[in-house]
């Protein structure tokens, strides 16, 4: 079990929900690890959604945080990731910053947002507040063509009952209606 508090979250309960999330991977990777804190985060929300019954559907967990993404050719990810884009009721990609301020980059995120918009899947924003400012007009006017909600990135850790129960309000209406 994680460290992270889930006794406020007993009215919880994403049993059937699957949840997509992602964030970078290949520009995470550093000389000897992966980048600390998108890996905590990225934990964090995988724990969160795991102990409240949830399915998480993540390369950085399939890939072991970087370990073995070289295992995986280009067509076995995309194949894999727009499986799961297609199966998933929320899509969480977690889109950090850097030191400095500056949005971390993911070519391969902003592909699976484009997807989970195409597919009218709910899409839950984890990144700092307000956005980062090298954040690109298409990033922050998705919400305006797709359903985006945005939680803070900082509030994770902190806070996962606030991040389980806006998953709850996004993803209840799909899972009833299949």
């Amino acid at each position: 079990m994680s460290d992270i508090s889930l006794d406020s979250l007993e009215p919880v309960d994403l049993s059937g929900v699957n949840v997509f999330v992602g964030g970078p991977i290949q520009h995470a990777i550093e000389e000897d690890s992966f980048h600390g804190p998108l890996r905590h985060a990225i934990h964090d929300v995988i724990e969160a959604v795991s102990a409240v019954n949830g399915t998480v559907f993540s390369a950085h967990v399939a890939e072991k945080f970087g370990v073995d993404t070289a295992l995986f050719s280009p067509e076995q990810v995309s194949v894999r990731d727009f499986d799961w884009m297609r199966r998933c009721d929320v899509f969480v990609p977690v889109l950090p910053v850097y030191e400095h301020g500056d949005l971390m980059r993911t070519d391969g995120t902003h592909i699976e947002l484009g997807w989970a918009s195409a597919l009218d899947k709910p899409i839950v924003l984890v990144t700092p507040t307000p956005m980062a400012p090298n954040a690109s007009h298409l990033l922050r006017g998705l919400p305006s063509v797709a359903r985006v909600s945005v939680f803070d990135l900082a509030s994770v850790h902190r806070s996962p009952a606030g991040l389980l129960r806006l998953l709850t309000s996004v993803t209840r209406g799909v899972v009833m209606s299949e």
